[in-house]
């Protein structure tokens, strides 16, 4: 029987500020040496559970999937969110490819390596195999931000496009393995269905409300500027659950549509970038708090030699040939291919697609579930905390450029230029809104002088003809080259 232990509100809320309060202090130690957050999470979990000193009786691995849902929904979401789409569109097409077939690729090799070293039968370890085969998207975002990894050949895009894009596969594939292994074999062409119906539909809803929601963030101005986040917030949920509900990868919908609203000219694009970054930290502090209660580490000896291998086997042969085996055909040198193999880190959906066969009781349930959250541990504990080296190693740092860029929430690390542009009434400016001007990120306005007024630029303001701009920048070149007009004046 799923066991959870009660506690009264006051424990409750002393327990809650304690782990927000270690998680933010500890993770200040550990992003600064690029070691991902993930780690002091779960180890919080673990130090609070059954096996630990808070011994917290947790076993109830239903609610801790649907915790974990939810957590993933607002990681997956903000993951779109904050992809800088101009700078990725070029490596887009091989992403998605590491993030598809790629997938299928590592969980195929996974599952075959499993069924030769374990008890477990082939369709069991392409169980295990297809829940571990996707990378951490926010191990990898937290990285590159931490350790400001400027990588060459636009090989962070393409690491941030697959790490954010190939959950929703590997989930459709945790999916159809389950579909065939709890099927009695009547509908053979049941889980082929299945995968149609999870990427047309997935695809379909994202689109239509990421559409909707952009329109929405663009078009209604509300009196209260707080409410935004709110707006965009019941998008989100709205995208998963109307996915889910007619058979659609609500994971694929919610990404999608975060990729859409936040590549759009929305209002408040900044504070709205800021809001979903503080609750996907949140969320992934409930998460694998929550993952680490469920677990249990006195199980770990009994799966640490097969984690082990497993761990190995991943990193060094499974992940390698699916990269290879994708990149190759375009070029990619040897040393692009083992970076980029490197950072395949495997983290939070791993030990979330676990808890599925776990709450559905298959008897191998328990120990595929702790050996991914090994493998995960060893993962991020091994790999996140030396790719800054492997980097430097295969000399893929390039000092001129910025890994912030591939992000939508970026806008230069310094600006000075500064560019006063009057707006005619002929100006192509004139008369639209400023989130419609199609100004580059880059870019930003800083003021609007009208007559003896000053106006602070919002989304929607409406740039009218005797306007003057205040534009800044990093470059003349740059502002001169997005705006037309007679600069009156350039400040250096």
């Amino acid at each position: 029987m799923p066991q959870v232990q009660i506690l009264s509100l006051n424990q409750f809320l002393l327990l809650a500020a304690f782990v927000l309060l270690a998680s933010a202090f500890s993770s200040k130690i550990l992003y600064r040496f690029g070691i991902p957050t993930l780690l002091i999470f779960l180890s919080i979990g673990m130090f609070f559970g059954a096996d630990g000193p808070g011994n917290i009786q947790f076993n109830d691995a239903t609610l801790a999937r649907n915790i974990s849902i939810l957590g993933l929904i607002m990681i997956m979401f903000t993951g779109g969110f904050d992809t800088n789409w101009s700078t990725a569109r070029p490596v887009a097409a091989k992403a998605l490819l590491l993030s598809t077939l790629g997938v299928v690729i590592t969980a195929g090799l996974v599952g075959v390596f499993v069924h030769a070293i374990t008890n477990l039968s082939l369709i069991e370890g392409f169980l295990l195999g297809s829940v571990i085969s996707s990378t951490d998207a926010a191990s990898v975002f937290s990285i590159l931000r931490s350790k400001k990894l400027n990588l060459k050949d636009r090989l962070a895009p393409m690491l941030e496009i697959e790490s954010g894009s190939n959950d929703p596969f590997a989930y459709m594939l945790t999916l159809l393995t389950l579909s065939v292994i709890l099927s009695s074999g009547d509908g053979a062409s049941s889980p082929v269905l299945m995968l149609l119906r999870q990427v047309a539909f997935g695809v379909l809803i994202g689109a239509a409300l990421g559409k909707a929601g952009a329109w929405s963030l663009r078009k209604i101005q509300l009196d209260i500027d707080g409410l935004y986040p709110i707006l965009t917030f019941g998008f989100v949920i709205a995208t998963y659950a109307a996915s889910e509900s007619i058979g659609g990868n609500g994971f694929l919908s919610v990404y999608l549509m975060g990729l859409i609203v936040g590549n759009s000219p929305i209002v408040h694009k900044i504070s709205l970038v800021r809001f979903f970054d503080g609750i996907s930290w949140l969320m992934q502090i409930v998460l694998f708090f929550t993952l680490g209660l469920l677990v249990n580490p006195s199980t770990f000896p009994q799966v640490a030699l097969v984690g082990l291998a497993v761990a190995v086997f991943l990193i060094l042969v499974a992940r390698p040939i699916a990269v290879a085996a994708i990149l190759t055909p375009f070029g990619y040198s040897l040393r692009h291919q083992a970076f980029v193999s490197w950072a395949g880190l495997r983290g939070a959906a791993s030990i979330v697609f676990a808890t599925y066969p776990l709450s559905l009781g298959l008897p191998s349930a328990n120990l595929i579930f702790h050996t991914v959250f090994f493998v995960a541990m060893l993962s991020v504990l091994i790999q996140g905390s030396f790719m800054s080296q492997m980097a430097v190693k295969l000399d893929l740092i390039a000092p001129n450029d910025s890994v912030l860029k591939t992000f939508t929430d970026y806008a230069g690390e310094i600006h000075n230029k500064i560019l006063e542009l009057p707006i005619t009434a002929d100006s192509p400016f004139a008369n639209k809104a400023i989130m419609d001007l199609g100004i580059p990120m880059s870019i930003l306005i800083v003021m609007v002088k009208r007559g003896e007024n000053v106006i602070t630029p919002r989304g929607y303001t409406v740039v009218q003809p005797g306007d003057v701009l205040m534009l800044t920048g990093d470059s003349e070149e740059e502002l001169l080259n997005c705006c037309t007009g007679q600069p009156s004046d350039i400040v250096v």
